[in-house]
C-alpha cells in the first residue's frame, strides 16, 4: 500500500459519508409527510456500505462504496383524521416511520466522520510534506 493511499481511503469515506448525509436530510425532510395508505407513505431509507480492496497484490487499495439503499420495515403511523384530504375510507392518514431521534444521531454521527477524515487528510498532508522537507 502506498503512502498516498490513505488519500484514496479517506476521500471515499468522505464520500460515503456525504451519501449518508444526504439520505438522513431526506429523511428529516418527509418525517411529516402523510399518505392515504400505508403502502404509500414515506418509509425511512439508510444506505449500506461495504470497504471493498481494489487493486493487484503489489498495490492495493481500500475504498467504502454503498451498495444500495433500504427502507425501514418498521410500521408507519395510523392516525384518525377524517377531515384530511388524504384519509382513506375509514378517515385515517398515514404518516412516515421516521424517527427523529435516531436521524439526528445519524446526522451528527456521521458529520462528526466526515471531519474526521478532513482531520485525516490533514495530517497526511503535513506528514509528507515533512517527509518532503526531510531531504532538502
Amino acid at each position: 500500500m502506498s503512502l498516498f493511499s490513505v488519500f484514496d481511503v479517506a476521500g471515499s469515506a468522505m464520500s460515503a459519508q456525504s451519501l449518508r448525509l444526504n439520505i438522513t436530510a431526506s429523511n428529516l425532510a418527509n418525517a411529516d409527510t402523510v399518505s392515504g395508505s400505508a403502502k404509500e407513505a414515506y418509509h425511512a431509507r439508510a444506505p449500506i456500505f461495504q470497504a471493498v480492496l481494489n487493486g493487484v497484490k503489489n498495490n492495493p487499495s481500500v475504498s467504502v462504496q454503498m451498495r444500495g439503499v433500504v427502507e425501514s420495515q418498521a410500521p408507519v403511523d395510523v392516525r384518525y383524521a377524517p377531515d384530511h384530504p388524504l384519509a382513506n375510507d375509514e378517515g385515517n392518514v398515514y404518516a412516515s416511520n421516521v424517527n427523529r431521534v435516531e436521524e439526528m444521531a445519524n446526522m451528527i454521527s456521521s458529520s462528526r466522520s466526515y471531519q474526521n477524515n478532513i482531520d485525516v487528510l490533514d495530517t497526511s498532508k503535513k506528514l509528507l510534506l515533512r517527509t518532503l522537507m526531510l531531504g532538502e
